[in-house]
Formats: structure tokens, C-alpha cells, sequence
């Protein structure tokens, strides 16, 4: 059970006007206003999104308008390197230049773009003469330490033809995991694209770790995209959207729309190693080819198990596969951010709304940033174990977590930090932000709030979780940093 300053419950007693359950209160949600985009902007936007989705399905229309993503007036495009390396790993110039036209065509518009692209590493193979993508941290860092000049040379280049100034931006993930830095890249963001600069995106693979990066780019794309409170997202790559099954087996079908996880039941993602179709052989192992059949290792999507390895070619050079876009696609649909997954030279149709690739609906309602900074950015630095009342008192009345409801800790952190909360199980069912140090939550395990303050000071009569600082996580997530 988890503690409580009266009765040793959870406490779920309302917060008072201006205290941290307040909008207004100290602690509140992170404020997108604050160096995002206006919010009266961001609120028309998804007005006019949502009303365009009622007056369709009202007038009966195609099951796969996309007027949402045509009426975006902020835009997030992610680019793999897979999409701008020709055969032998070289940056392809040529396919820069023309989605540079695709993306100053929207801008002409009157859209606001920005784009999350991959390649400094590939765009590093060639001077480094390094014939494939290497595998070690340091040989990574150090190709895209020289790719990373080279690439946004080209992109600049590109876009000053269009008359577009380009602004690089490197993030890592531990720029979103820390609140402060997400509030910076935030600002800077809105700033660029109120001075009419097309962002350029990238992990900074020159100083990320294996413990604070992303791994691929189609998780930042998702989450810049909910940064800058994007109208649409679209994640461009080697394969014209989603299959039911890989697109290289005999009958694989695209999925043109998916409407909420559910839709997703049945769906393979990927060989190697996958299994026959019906009344099929078991199929051997193919040689590697690009999208749904690559994915990174041990990668996962909700209800989908545990994604194959994609095999090294001889100038591989992309991280991600249709594992990590439908991943990202979802944590961008429940930020209510429409998506679309599709191949690179349908660029200018995917955003102009036309049914090509797969359409991902966003859930209708967008949730705090706060709330999706914890589910898909924070990294946790620990964990701390509940007894069953506990997790009903968290999971399912949606009350701050108490001391006495904590039967075990794990891992170092200080108060401030990200932790996950898991089930007598194991099972992490919750993440939030902790208000004391791993040293101090030993002695305070299985007491109330009440006995603590008695004993120790008013200092002590609080939470160790409190519910705005504290994000549910579903029975089958896959959590940030993972």
C-alpha cells in the first residue's frame, strides 16, 4: 500500500489552485508556449485538423484523406541515410537537391519545415575510406565528425538555391531527457523557423554514447516533432510504407491506414528468420534489402515481439527499419500529430496528403508535454519497486506514489531524476520524477507521510512520486533509452 498523511492510502485529494496540480501552479506542465510555437497557432492548427476530420467522416469521405496533413502549417521530415546514399555508401547530392525542392515547395506555401535527417556517418565512410558503416562508438563518432560538415554543406547549398537558409541543429537524447535542455532546443527550434531558417536536425553522434542516444533518427523525428508542436510528421524511407508482412514475400499487402495499435494485430514486421506465409514454407534467411525487412536488434513495437537483426551489406549505412518508424509513428499519433510513412521520392505526394505510403491517425487528443517527455524521452535512472496496492493506487486511481506503497529500490539517481515504478512482478508500469535521492528512500520504505513528518520534520510529509510528474505506461511499451 502506498502511504497516506491521513489514512495510508495513495492521496488523491485535489490540488489546490496554484499548487502543482495547478496549470498555473510552480511545478506545473512544461510550458509550450515558452519557445514553441504560439499557442493560439498550434491551438488553430489542431482545430482546423480536427474539424477537417469530422466534416470528412460527416460528408462520407474516402477512408484515406489526409486533409490533416495538407493543412499542416508546421512540418517535421525525416530522412534516413538509406534514402540519400547511393549504392557504394556516397551521399548522393542529386537526391538532397531534390528534396530540398520538395520542402521549399511547401515553405512557398506558407508551411513552416523542418527536417530531421540522418547520413553525417555515411557522409564520413568516403574520406575516412572506410568501406561499410563501422560498428564500434569511437570509429562512429569519428566519421561523423568529418560527414557531419560535409552533409550540412550540401543541405545548405541546396536550399540557398531555393532562396531558404538552413540552420543545423545537433541534439542527443539526453537534450530531451533533461528539462532544461528540451526548454532550450524548444526556443531555439521556434526562434529559427520565426526567422524564416529551415532547421536541419540530427543526432550528435560525435559526443552521444551507447547510454544517451537515440539510435536512429525516426524516434527524434517523433519527438521534434511534438518539440516544436508539429501539424504532421513524415518519416521518409526505402520502402513505400507499411506491409502486412515483409514487402519481398509473394502477397505482402500495404497497409494504407492505421487508425490505433490495434490495427497493427498480425502485422510482421521483418526477417530475417520470418515465418512462412500461409501454406508456405518456412522461408530462409534473405539477403539484407532495405525497409520492413530492417530493423535494428532486439527492436520492438507494441504487440509485436522482438525485431531480426538486419544482416550488414556492403556499404550499409542506415540504423533504422520500419520497426522504429511505426514506433515513432505511434509516439508521434498519441502526441496527436498525424503521420505518414513512405517512400523517399514520394515526398512531395505524402505531403500534399495523397494517399501514398501509410497514414497513422492521431489520437484526438494532444497530452501534456510533460507526459510524453516522460513516456518516450526521459531515460530512467533507477527504479523503484511497489506492492500491489501501490500499483492500484498509481495505475488505476492515478494517485501520487507514497512511501509506504515502495518495497524496494534500485540504481543511483537524485531527486529530480527520471525512475520507474514496476510491480511486485518486475513489471514497469509507470515512470515519473522522483523527490528524493536513492540513498534517503530506504528509511523511508513502508511508512506513511504522516509518521515520517512526525519523526523527521514537515520536510518529509510529501510524495516520492507526485501524480503530474508521473506518466502510466502500457502493458507493453517500449521504453526510452531501450
Amino acid at each position: 500500500m502506498t502511504g497516506d498523511r491521513g489514512a495510508g492510502e495513495a492521496e488523491r485529494s485535489a490540488p489546490a489552485a496554484g499548487d502543482r496540480g495547478s496549470p498555473a501552479g510552480e511545478h506545473g506542465h512544461l510550458t509550450e508556449a515558452a519557445g514553441g510555437q504560439p499557442p493560439e497557432r498550434g491551438a488553430s492548427v489542431d482545430r482546423r485538423a480536427s474539424v477537417d476530420r469530422r466534416a470528412s467522416a460527416e460528408r462520407g469521405a474516402p477512408v484515406d484523406e489526409r486533409g490533416d496533413i495538407a493543412a499542416a502549417r508546421r512540418v517535421v521530415v525525416k530522412v534516413g541515410s538509406s534514402s540519400l546514399a547511393t549504392s557504394d555508401g556516397r551521399i548522393d547530392e542529386g537526391r538532397i537537391a531534390a528534396l530540398a525542392g520538395v520542402l521549399a515547395g511547401r515553405v512557398r506555401e506558407g508551411s513552416q519545415v523542418v527536417l530531421v535527417s540522418s547520413g553525417a556517418i555515411a557522409a564520413g565512410l568516403v574520406p575516412l575510406r572506410l568501406a561499410r558503416r563501422p560498428r564500434d562508438l569511437a570509429t562512429q563518432q569519428a566519421a561523423a565528425s568529418v560527414g557531419q560538415g560535409l552533409l550540412v554543406a550540401v543541405y545548405t547549398a541546396a536550399f540557398a538555391r531555393h532562396g531558404i537558409p538552413a540552420g543545423q541543429i545537433l541534439l542527443t537524447a539526453d537534450d530531451l531527457m533533461r528539462r532544461a535542455h528540451y526548454r532550450n532546443a524548444q526556443r531555439t527550434l521556434s526562434r529559427l523557423l520565426e526567422l524564416g531558417v529551415l532547421p536541419v536536425v540530427n543526432e550528435n553522434d560525435t559526443v552521444a554514447t551507447d547510454e544517451i542516444r537515440f539510435g536512429d533518427n525516426d524516434r527524434l523525428a517523433a519527438l521534434t516533432a511534438h518539440v516544436v508542436r508539429a501539424g504532421a510528421l513524415i518519416l521518409l524511407s526505402d520502402v513505400d510504407g507499411l506491409y502486412d508482412f515483409d514487402p519481398r514475400h509473394p502477397g505482402a499487402r500495404r497497409i494504407s491506414r492505421v487508425e490505433n495499435p490495434a490495427d497493427l494485430d498480425g502485422v510482421t514486421l521483418g526477417p530475417p528468420g520470418r515465418p512462412a506465409g500461409p501454406g508456405q514454407a518456412a522461408a530462409p534467411e534473405p539477403a539484407a534489402a532495405p525497409g520492413q525487412g530492417a530493423a535494428p536488434a532486439g527492436g520492438t513495437v507494441p504487440g509485436r515481439g522482438t525485431a531480426p537483426t538486419r544482416a550488414a551489406g556492403p556499404a550499409r549505412v542506415g540504423t533504422g527499419g520500419m520497426v522504429t518508424k511505426v514506433d515513432a509513428a505511434l509516439i508521434a499519433t498519441e502526441a496527436g500529430i498525424p503521420t505518414v510513412v513512405a517512400r523517399a521520392d514520394q515526398a512531395a505526394m505524402a505531403l500534399a496528403g495523397e494517399p501514398v505510403g501509410t497514414y497513422f491517425a492521431p489520437h484526438d487528443r494532444r497530452p501534456a508535454t510533460r507526459q510524453l517527455w516522460l513516456a518516450h524521452a526521459a531515460s530512467a535512472r533507477g527504479t523503484l519497486m511497489l506492492d500491489a496496492g501501490a500499483v492500484r493506487a498509481v495505475v488505476v486511481s492515478r494517485a501520487s506514489l507514497l512511501p509506504a506503497g515502495i518495497t524496494g529500490v534500485a540504481g543511483s539517481f537524485d531527486a529530480g531524476d527520471p525512475v520507474d515504478l514496476s510491480d511486485p512482478d518486475g513489471k514497469v508500469v509507470a515512470r515519473g520524477l522522483v523527490n528524493y535521492d536513492a540513498a534517503e528512500i530506504p528509511a523511508l520504505m513502508g511508512r506513511s507521510t504522516r509518521w515520517l513528518a512526525a519523526r523527521k520534520g514537515p520536510g518529509y510529509e510529501r510524495e516520492v512520486v507526485h501524480r503530474d510528474d508521473l506518466v502510466i505506461l502500457g502493458t507493453v511499451r517500449r521504453h526510452a533509452g531501450t
